[in-house]
């Protein structure tokens, strides 16, 4: 459950010149990574302050939702079935440990507003209920030590960092043991930016109250491990919803969850339908071992660019044309940009071409066109990137994400002055800054990669000249 740090192949390696939760002990956890799709604010970005709004998105069907609802909650991350449904019976506190980021009592007091306002959930910030859910900020190198490849993640039961260094592998931190949910304890790195503390709390503690597993098929959800979502969507605050229905409770089987699900989204959905009988479209396990390892750190190159391309392959022998197959061609992309531009081209036209079929993948969008963007300034198409950049800007604002805006201002920058045109650039390195504050969390983090854009800009010019 969370942000694999591995997965942030959605970040921003732009082109050769730009060379991110967690569960079980009782395996390797899964979490969320450190910088990819990071959100923000639709109110001041210079100030680095996010105003909560209802997220828009069209709904599936009632029967798609309550066909994910069983994968999403009756499975790990790992793929280990669960055996009983689990929730927290009751109101739920949420309070912060350690060195506190001085952004997150807002962004936790902001999330808190949406979990109650769009989902309905009894959760709170005031200390007191019996069940309690802790985000401890834990300095970064700790978390590295212990969980290498998790940014942030979720354990249930444990009192402290301590505890779950102690106890990692013992019953009482594996979810598959819980009956009833009661105590969770959230890790974030204490050094994170804003944006990251704020993409972690959305998943993290979404998933401490709600579904354990994460499904690649999920175009407009935190509970996807490409890590392109990273605030709670509609889909999301609905299926969280369901979660706290109160014809379910803690200790049902599947069937008697299936049960009771043709009765909840018809009442809390009655626009999406009766939900009857439903497609199962599980993910196969050769399909997540490629893309975790096309994602990981642990092999070589070519053996990751490798596993991308056996994501491609299984997708087209399942006859995937949504978010699997798009991601698997992303990943591809992602991989193949600094020893062969060729593929990493086509690569990200496919995953593009994929993505603007599917509703609610607007910020999957972005991603590929800031990528093709990168290619285009650094192969001296100014107007190109400037093209690519404008159809971006709307769907990265509409994901919240000031990374992704920061990045896609600093192309339109340098793509601008590559024409001459220095009023637009400076106007464009304006936006980027204000961005910038909150999605890389300092100055530093920003002209690095302000370097890096503009180094494409030199190579662009050196191609033209």
């Amino acid at each position: 459950m969370g942000r694999p740090l591995v997965a942030r192949l959605s970040a921003f390696a732009l082109v050769s010149a730009l060379a991110a939760c967690a569960s079980a002990p009782m395996e390797e956890p899964t979490a969320r990574a450190s910088s990819a799709a990071i959100d923000l604010p639709l109110a001041d970005p210079s100030a680095g302050v996010a105003t909560s709004v209802p997220r828009s998105g069209v709904l599936p069907s009632n029967a798609a939702l309550a066909r994910d609802f069983m994968e999403l909650s009756f499975s790990l991350e790992s793929g280990r079935a669960l055996s009983r449904f689990t929730r927290f019976e009751g109101p739920v506190s949420i309070g912060l440990e350690g060195p506190v980021p001085p952004s997150a009592p807002q962004e936790l007091s902001r999330l808190v507003s949406r979990l109650g306002s769009e989902a309905g959930l009894p959760v709170t910030t005031a200390p007191g209920h019996a069940n309690r859910i802790t985000v401890e900020f834990v300095p970064k190198r700790a978390m590295q030590a212990e969980v290498p490849n998790a940014a942030c993640f979720v354990v249930p039961n444990m009192v402290s960092w301590d505890d779950y260094r102690a106890n990692r592998r013992d019953a009482r931190a594996d979810w598959a043991q819980v009956t009833q949910r009661s105590a969770a304890r959230v890790f974030i790195p204490a050094e994170a930016t804003p944006q990251e503390v704020r993409d972690c709390l959305h998943e993290e503690i979404s998933q401490a109250l709600g579904p354990l597993n994460d499904l690649y098929r999920l175009p407009e959800s935190v509970w996807n491990d490409d890590n392109f979502q990273a605030v709670l969507t509609r889909y999301d605050m609905m299926q969280l919803k369901a979660t706290y229905a109160p014809e379910l409770h803690s200790g049902m089987s599947a069937p008697e969850v299936m049960s009771a699900l043709r009765q909840v989204y018809p009442r809390i959905n009655p626009a999406g339908g009766a939900v009857g009988s439903w497609q199962e479209n599980p993910t196969p396990r050769s399909y997540v071992n490629a893309i975790e390892k096309a994602l990981g750190a642990r092999a070589s190159t070519a053996q990751r660019k490798g596993a991308a391309m056996q994501a491609v392959q299984i997708s087209a022998a399942q006859g995937w044309h949504g978010p699997r197959a798009a991601f698997a061609w992303f990943a591809l992309g992602r991989l193949s940009v600094k020893d062969d531009p060729d593929t990493a081209l086509r690569a990200f036209a496919n995953a593009g071409a994929i993505y603007r079929t599917i509703p609610g993948a607007g910020i999957q969008s972005a991603h590929v066109d800031m990528q093709l963007a990168a290619f285009a300034l650094s192969a001296g198409r100014a107007q190109d990137a400037i093209a690519l950049v404008n159809r971006a800007l709307s769907p990265a604002l509409e994901g919240e994400n000031a990374a992704l805006m920061a990045t896609l201002y600093l192309i339109r920058a340098e793509a601008y002055e590559t024409l001459g045109n220095h009023a637009q650039a400076q106007a464009a390195r304006l936006d980027s800054e204000q961005w910038a504050r909150y999605g890389f969390g300092s100055d530093a983090a920003l002209r690095a990669r302000a370097a890096e854009v503009a180094a494409l800009a030199r190579a662009g010019e050196r191609r033209v000249n």
